[in-house]
């Protein structure tokens, strides 16, 4: 069986993040439109998916470092931060985000809370494999043609 180690992480998490869009218990708040998702960045997100792409980043995280806290995750989506002249100094995601993003998980089933943090729940496992065994089968039929 193939699992979420088996296929590169980058097109895993984009077709997580479709196939996420068209569950309704994962949308996009309201104050999501003008956001910023990071602290070393200025501008927010040029992609209109991007919710989506981060919620499906993160369940690809807990399903691999689970059961994981908000301060992991924030630490994990952080970055460097441009103070001007003054040294660069690493800074941690925006908490509320995360937050947003592991409740809307929780509703959906794929999440599911625990004393130590979140971690993944048989539901999300099961999508998250299923995904990655469709990624496998479509590279492989790309390969031999």
């Amino acid at each position: 069986m193939t699992t979420v180690y088996d296929v590169p992480p980058g097109k895993l998490v984009k077709i997580v993040g479709e196939k996420l869009k068209k569950n309704k218990a994962i949308y996009l708040p309201k104050w999501g439109i003008n956001v910023k998702g990071r602290a070393n960045k200025e501008l927010p997100p040029q992609d209109k998916d991007w919710w989506w792409v981060r919620c499906a980043s993160v369940l690809r995280q807990i399903y691999l470092h689970g059961p994981v806290g908000v301060a992991r995750l924030r630490t994990r989506y952080g970055g460097r931060v441009s103070r001007g002249v003054k040294r660069e100094h690493v800074k941690e995601a925006s908490g509320k985000i995360i937050r947003e993003v592991l409740s809307q998980l929780e509703r959906a089933g794929y999440v599911a809370k625990t004393k130590k943090g979140r971690k993944i729940s048989p539901d999300g496992q099961k999508f998250l494999d299923n995904t990655a065994h469709e990624l496998k089968i479509m590279d492989e039929s790309r390969k031999e043609e």
